[in-house]
């Protein structure tokens, strides 16, 4: 474990602040993201699963081909200009791909047709491309998993996998799976050459009953096989077929890690002797290979472990990515038991760098690794759709594409995504925008979920923000340094309530206080949850907590809180609270700006017109005193292509005018001042629903941020943007 805080230099420059020169290194940007929904035929059922599991490309780098299971078919992707990837169409593959190979002109695909898990079926399906036609179909001895050809040997993992239902998913549940491997001649394989390759009797957990999850084929025509549930790895010669070498992918001990699903990150747990249970595999050279440690029944160890052929470990990554991924803001909280989850591995030789390229399927990036014979060298981590599992490098051009398998867009949410990255000459890379400096104990600061924003009166660049109820365990305030790139969030103070951590909290807003801060906090009344208006000192201890009047909040929803800021000095000054959405009293379009004032505790409000849109519902997230006006971030609840309002608009101090409550209240009127969605399509990924937080500094900068849900149904991106003057 000694290695397992590496530090890349691109991470030390990070968190130093600095910044390479444009020519000290390549990095990787997005260029393009592709919703696999394009390729959907206009006459079939637009909201049916679709995926985009594993992909390969044509040799010449300018077609994508994906596994589409639910769909029953492959999908296409014209990227021939790769910045402007086109939708090829799908085509059926008569059972559920669950993996595809290019070989020169052809693709091969391993296709399930199991009517059942104990009567596993499969076949291997060649595809032409020039036509996109199935030509040969050749009958497999199970179920396959994954398929890979190199140096005229095709390699496909017959799984035949367990039930998970069946005995809480313990092995042994016959029939066994086995390996397949084929000799090419040429670009062809017949079904003749198909040779089965049993791997019974290897592993010491269950080898009656090997489970083949992942193959690769080496160099020098030798093809590395995970058996993933039994924990074990085998080298089989792929001329032969004769296994020359197997040993178990044994354990690790972790560190520092988060064990528990409880509202907070803490990296205080630890974990010993997990096993491996490797999912994809990939050689590096013709004598070590990379596994990624996903873990699919007992195990999981987190990271990634570089294998020499002979079984010895070369490298462990243990907790080190994923301690990354903490301070990047992507750590899924909800999923301790696995934590990150290691699931894709990928390598490629760009220029003079061999690259390792690891996915994580719960936090939704990919990390990219030089190797350098020993600890391999972190870059940089590339955020991806959500639950990447695809990946495939493409030197050739330059490129690097990752697939996302989870599927939203039937329940309105976002679709899985293909997204292409471009390796070139860059001062840093687009990705991350924000990311955390260490905190006392020398760890990564956990964060994510940011939901409001406020900037210190008097120092340009510093601003702090909250996070809400996804880490209600430990709800804070964050000071950033927004003067760095990516900004920094080099500071945290817990919320306190009577010296314990503030509980049934869900922060949405936060505005600077004489002496601390004020903190909007959105209601649930479903839950017993009140909305409140909370005085807090600058260590977070809780103060005072206000709640609206009684009569009021009788007609309050569940869309409460969402912003808070101040206007005015003194006797003079008020509080405001935006409203996220109508209450029962409100009727339709229109909103309440809540105006609290300090004073003589007493409650007002004006009306705010909110726009609509074709789908889904539209409201506030964000009020920001600037000079004469506020400003307020007014949005739809829609992602991806189907998002269509995300704008910032003005109010005139002067029509700020609140009255009673009780009484008609006045309905102000709105200037558009940005909209936002173009800043939003920057990154080159889908449009992110949660644009929460919006403020301006000391010397006028405007910021914004989005609110990524602590990685819960969602990618985990955050992106932070610099506005500048409005």
């Amino acid at each position: 474990m000694h290695r397992s805080l590496i530090a890349g230099s691109l991470a030390a420059a990070l968190l130093s602040g600095t910044a390479l020169s444009a020519s000290a290194a390549e990095y990787f940007d997005r260029i393009a993201s592709f919703p696999i929904t394009s390729n959907l035929p206009k006459d079939g059922d637009q909201k049916a699963e679709t995926v985009a599991e594993i992909i390969t490309a044509s040799e010449d780098g300018k077609l994508l081909i994906y596994t589409d299971s639910p769909r029953k078919a492959l999908g296409f992707i014209d990227i021939t200009d790769p910045a402007n990837p086109k939708a090829g169409g799908l085509l059926a593959v008569g059972g559920e791909p669950t993996s595809v190979k290019v070989v020169g002109p052809k693709a091969y695909v391993a296709v399930n047709t199991s009517e059942s898990f104990t009567n596993p079926s499969g076949k291997l399906v060649t595809v032409t491309l020039a036509d996109r036609k199935v030509t040969t179909e050749c009958a497999l001895p199970g179920q396959p998993d994954s398929v890979a050809a190199n140096a005229g040997i095709l390699a496909i993992a017959i799984e035949n996998e367990r039930d998970e239902k069946v005995n809480d998913g313990a092995i042994p549940q016959l029939p066994a799976g086995a390996l397949v491997v084929a000799s090419f001649n040429g670009d062809q394989v017949g079904c003749a050459d198909l040779k089965t390759v049993s791997l019974t009797g290897l592993a010491a957990v269950a080898g009656e009953d090997p489970e083949p999850e992942y193959v690769d084929v080496s160099d020098d025509g030798k093809v590395v096989v995970t058996l993933q549930e039994n924990n074990h790895i085998a080298i089989v010669d792929g001329k032969t077929g004769k296994v020359e070498a197997h040993f178990s992918a044994g354990s690790v001990d972790l560190k520092n890690i988060d064990t528990k699903k409880d509202g907070k990150i803490e990296l205080t747990g630890s974990m010993d002797k997990v096993v491996r249970e490797p999912d994809a595999v990939h050689w590096i050279d013709n004598n070590r290979f990379v596994t990624a440690n996903e873990g699919d029944w007992k195990g999981g160890s987190r990271g990634f472990t570089i294998f020499n052929k002979d079984g010895t470990v070369a490298y462990e990554s243990g907790a080190s990515l994923e301690h990354e991924i903490v301070s990047l803001g992507h750590y899924p909280d909800s999923r301790n038991k696995k934590g990150i989850e290691i699931e894709g591995v990928e390598t490629g030789r760009f220029g003079s760098d061999n690259l390792i390229f690891v996915g994580s399927e719960r936090a939704s990036v990919v990390g990219v690794y030089r190797d350098t014979g020993a600890a391999p060298e972190l870059l940089q981590v590339l955020p991806t759709g959500i639950g990447p599992e695809g990946l495939i490098a493409i030197p050739s051009r330059n490129l690097f594409v990752a697939t996302s398998e989870t599927d939203l867009h039937g329940e309105g949410g976002v679709a899985p995504h293909v997204m292409i990255y471009q390796r070139a000459e860059r001062a840093a890379p687009a990705y991350p925008t924000i990311r955390s400096t260490k905190n006392a104990n020398g760890l990564p600061m956990g964060w994510g979920a940011l939901s409001g924003l406020a900037a210190d009166k008097a120092q340009a660049g510093r601003l702090y923000a909250v996070t809400d109820s996804v880490y209600g365990g430990a709800p804070r305030i964050l000071t950033i340094d927004a003067t760095k790139k990516p900004a920094l969030i080099t500071a945290e103070a817990l919320v306190t309530r009577n010296g314990a951590a503030a509980e049934k909290l869900d922060l949405e807003g936060i505005a600077a206080a004489q002496d601390g801060f004020w903190l909007a906090s959105e209601g649930n009344l479903e839950k017993g949850v009140k909305n409140l208006l909370i005085r807090v000192d600058a260590k977070g201890a809780i103060q005072e907590e206000i709640s609206v009047p009684a009569e009021l909040e009788k007609g309050a929803k569940n869309y409460g809180f969402e912003g808070v800021t101040v206007t005015g000095s003194g006797v003079d000054e008020i509080v405001w609270l935006a409203v996220q959405r109508e209450w029962a009293d409100d009727g339709k379009n229109a909103v309440k700006l809540l105006a609290y004032k300090p004073s003589d505790k007493s409650w007002s409000a004006v009306r705010y017109p909110l726009d609509s849109t074709e789908a889904g519902w539209v409201g506030l997230s964000e009020i920001t005193a600037a000079g004469d006006r506020v400003i307020i971030i007014e949005r739809d609840n829609q992602i991806a292509e189907k998002a269509k309002l995300k704008k910032l608009y003005a109010v005139s101090l002067a029509d700020m005018k609140p009255v009673k409550l009780g009484g008609e209240l006045p309905l102000v009127t709105k200037t558009p001042l940005r909209d936002l969605l173009a800043d939003l399509k920057s990154a080159k990924g889908y449009v992110l629903d949660k644009v929460e937080g919006f403020t301006i500094d000391a010397a006028g900068d405007a910021y914004i941020v989005t609110d990524n849900d602590g990685v819960d149904n969602s990618s985990g991106e955050t992106q932070f943007l610099k506005l500048g003057k409005l």
